[in-house]
């Protein structure tokens, strides 16, 4: 525990000023970069070189934040939590702007200003010309029906491609030497012998352009911070003199050069994440991966050449865990609010799990990471512990005791799955052990790895579908395949049969619109700035939206399997097994919301087998679910020279995608939430936590991309060291059966209720919500209500 550490003045003012702040839109990125383009630009400039020019234009243009409490500098926007759009991406409305306005939960504060920039000059400029634009006027209509339905939300539509990670190219090459890389590979190209040599040689040198921007953004850092070091000097005040220099003498070094200290790449990284979310508002904002193995060599310099002391180390953390809960996430509107309505960013910092040469990965770097995360307990960034058995029980009982406190963080996640998930899909086994996982619980190769997320998938919706005849009875309208009468099935089979042809039909459009999407992100919006750190961007003269790096991949997230579980089984044993009723009557009571059926409505919930207690009957449903699932999605071509990946998991999907959805043969009622992730059925794993291990260890996680399973425990449960090590016992068994992740909510749900009722009194109250946490009186009451009912486990 840390409680003998206490954070320095400095580290305290930063806390409460981050902690005290509230979001709100700033209009300086949507006027600069409608000022670039609506300015004309020179002839015959390619989109790429055009990107990289504008991305300049934005770097040299926008204010620039010094605080002299702060050991890392730099903002996304002009100050702490002022929050950028991207108007390239999604134009907001004057109805978007007064709903981030006024929404009760995770508003932003917009300025009449703001409204008036929007409306005056950045709508009239960019309606039409926005890639969501672009993106529903591609659409096919049968994806616009289904979207509309919710039978699937589309990610980049709102925010660029991303949930990818830095490798270490920063730790060992400024960005001088990488410009040498573009060089070399450009003079390495011959038009004569490469077809491709045109648009390649236009992607090196929009790489060149964007990389000499952020070095000239690090130098109007360096000359403001000189000038101010000069001004303190002349005032008197040597230690604020001395404090500015060394941050110009930071931003001299860093980024054009490799970083020699601890602080240096600290700052680097800094610059390179706020220069990657400049450019585009990427999913994860560019998780910095596995940050004790890159800090750890820096750190160990700094202490044998006397530059730093483990004190000093603590507050550079600490100042850097600011320096991320400064940057909520962009807004969002509609369905993506909807799917995913949060101030957190995604950025997972990645700690534990292997060395590249199979050896535990854990070092002293790590232990002061997790103790700047439970002394900061701020919502970003949002950290895990990979735990491999390689790594001692030390690194995991350090995680629980932190999540022991009720924070929500760390998550769990097991690296020897990670490996050999992606050794699956083709990944070599150093870049495999390299990586890990971001966003919420998406693996992937850092540094070499395009892995993006297309979208949310409802599987409950699709049996909806395929209970009604590919007609949906929310709207009336035929969505899906005519796949028979249910009256006339005469067997399960029958039923599974219908689900499967619909689970297709759906997948396939669903592909169809992500194949169109790939192309109109990689044709009009590349990214030459994040191309840089990812190989083989520079070596393939490629951008990362094109394929350009060694690795791409394709996610596709189902959501709702144990609600879907749940409701085959009630099919399966109460239809076809027992035939106590007739489909035609188990129909009509759901349309009734069991309203009229109180007996069936019991015997749904208490007398019918449930997915999450180890019980065959629905754990083999589940399995088969899963398998069709897989069978439609997975090693299927995208157009960057990868294939599509199924992940399970759902951020807050399942409240959006329940809402879509009528009353289920579980007994769930109308318009509720779903299950969440490969979770069971909220309540309804009653045999205690390991048999809920038990049932999700079933699925085969290693064909995945990633798993989300929550658990909630009392807090007795982990009050002293033996119930630490008892859940440690627990994780680790999980994890020898192959489970990709787990994560838990340390917290009674009379303290939740309490906090419904009196949020005034909790507005530090911090849960964990899926893939990440969130501030408990921020959620929607159906999410809220949603994480109460999850079952409150007393014992291991």
């Amino acid at each position: 525990m840390t409680e003998d550490l206490v954070m320095t003045e400095r580290i305290q003012r930063l806390r409460k000023a981050t902690l005290d702040s509230r979001p709100y839109v700033s209009g300086e990125r949507a006027r600069l970069m409608t000022g670039f383009y609506a300015g004309g630009l020179p002839d015959r400039v390619s989109v790429p070189v055009a990107r990289a020019l504008a991305f300049k234009h934005l770097l040299e243009h926008k204010a620039l934040h010094l605080d002299p409490d702060e050991l890392i500098v730099g903002e996304r926007g002009p100050a702490p939590k002022a929050t950028p759009t991207y108007p390239e991406i999604c134009t907001h409305t004057p109805g978007d702007l007064e709903i981030l306005d006024t929404r009760p939960r995770i508003p932003f504060s917009v300025s009449d200003d703001v409204r008036d920039l929007y409306e005056e000059t950045v709508r009239p400029f960019w309606e039409g010309r926005s890639i969501r634009d672009r993106i529903f006027d591609a659409m096919e209509p049968e994806w616009l029906a289904a979207y509309r339905a919710g039978l699937f939300t589309e990610f980049m539509e709102q925010r660029a491609p991303g949930h990818t990670v830095l490798g270490d190219v920063i730790y060992r090459h400024g960005l001088l030497d990488l410009i040498d890389h573009v060089r070399a590979a450009r003079l390495a190209c011959d038009p004569l012998y490469d077809l491709d040599a045109y648009a390649r040689h236009q992607e090196w040198e929009a790489m060149e352009i964007a990389a000499k921007a952020l070095i000239a953004f690090a130098g109007r850092y360096r000359d403001a911070a000189r000038s101010l070091a000069e001004t303190a000097a002349r005032a008197g005040d040597p230690a604020l003199a001395d404090h500015w220099q060394d941050i110009a003498d930071v931003c001299e070094q860093v980024p054009a050069h490799a970083p020699r200290t601890m602080r240096e790449a600290l700052q680097y990284y800094w610059f390179v994440h706020l220069g990657v979310i400049t450019e585009l508002n990427t999913w994860d904002s560019f998780n910095p991966g596995r940050l004790d193995r890159h800090l750890w060599p820096f750190y160990q310099a700094d202490l044998e050449a006397g530059r730093l002391t483990e004190e000093g180390a603590r507050e550079l953390l600490q100042a850097f865990w600011v320096k991320f809960n400064n940057q909520p996430a962009p807004p969002k509107v509609g369905v993506t609010a909807q799917e995913s309505n949060t101030y957190t960013d995604f950025c997972l910092i990645n700690v534990g799990g292997l060395n590249t040469d199979g050896s535990d990965g854990t070092n002293p770097m790590t232990y002061l990471l997790l103790d700047t995360i439970e002394q900061m307990r701020l919502l970003q960034p949002s950290s895990m512990v990979q735990v491999s058995r390689k790594n001692p029980d030390r690194l995991l009982h350090r995680a629980l005791e932190i999540v022991a406190t009720g924070y929500g963080q760390p998550s769990l996640f097991n690296t020897d799955a990670i490996v050999q998930e992606l050794v699956r899909q083709g990944k070599s086994i150093e870049d495999a052990r390299d990586g890990g996982a971001s966003g919420c619980v998406e693996a992937g190769a850092f540094g070499r790895e395009a892995y993006i997320l297309t979208g949310y998938f409802n599987l409950v919706k699709v049996l909806e579908l395929a209970l009604h005849d590919g007609l949906d009875p929310r709207t009336g309208e035929q969505l899906g395949l005519h796949t028979g009468n249910p009256a006339s099935w005469t067997s399960f089979e029958d039923l599974m049969a219908a689900f499967r042809r619909q689970l297709d039909h759906f997948v396939r459009i669903k592909m169809r619109g992500s194949l169109v999407i790939e192309r109109l992100w990689a044709t009009l919006l590349p990214a030459p700035f994040l191309s840089l750190f990812i190989d083989d961007c520079i070596a393939r003269g490629k951008d990362y939206n094109e394929g350009g790096a060694r690795y791409n991949s394709s996610y596709i997230q189902g959501v709702g399997l144990g609600t879907i579980t749940d409701s085959l089984a009630a099919i399966k044993l109460h239809v076809f097994d027992r035939g106590r009723i007739t489909m035609a009557d188990f129909l009509s009571a759901m349309a009734d919301d069991f309203e009229g059926t109180p007996d069936l409505l019991r015997d749904l919930r208490d007398a019918t087998p449930k997915y999450g207690n180890d019980d065959d009957y629905a754990d083999d449903l589940m399995r088969e679910v899963f398998e069709a699932y897989f069978g439609c999605v997975d090693g299927r071509l995208n157009t960057r020279g990868g294939h599509f990946r199924v992940d399970m998991l759902p951020t807050t999907c399942h409240v959006y995608f329940g809402g879509v959805v009528g009353a289920t043969p579980d007994g769930r009622k109308a318009r509720t939430p779903l299950s969440e992730g490969i979770s069971p059925v909220q309540g309804m794993d009653r045999n205690g936590p390991t048999a809920a291990l038990q049932s999700a260890a079933k699925l085969d996680h290693l064909r995945t991309g990633g798993t989300l399973l929550n658990q909630k425990f009392t807090p007795s449960l982990m009050a002293d060291q033996a119930g630490i090590r008892a859940v440690g016992h627990l994780v680790r068994g999980y994890f020898r059966m192959d489970g990709h992740h787990i994560q838990f909510n340390v917290v009674s749900a009379d303290t939740l209720r309490e906090a419904q009722r009196h949020p005034e009194d909790y507005r530090d109250l911090i849960v964990r919500v899926a893939g990440y946490s969130d501030y408990f009186v921020d959620l929607g009451e159906e999410l809220q209500n949603e994480i109460i009912r999850r079952t409150e486990h007393r014992e291991v």
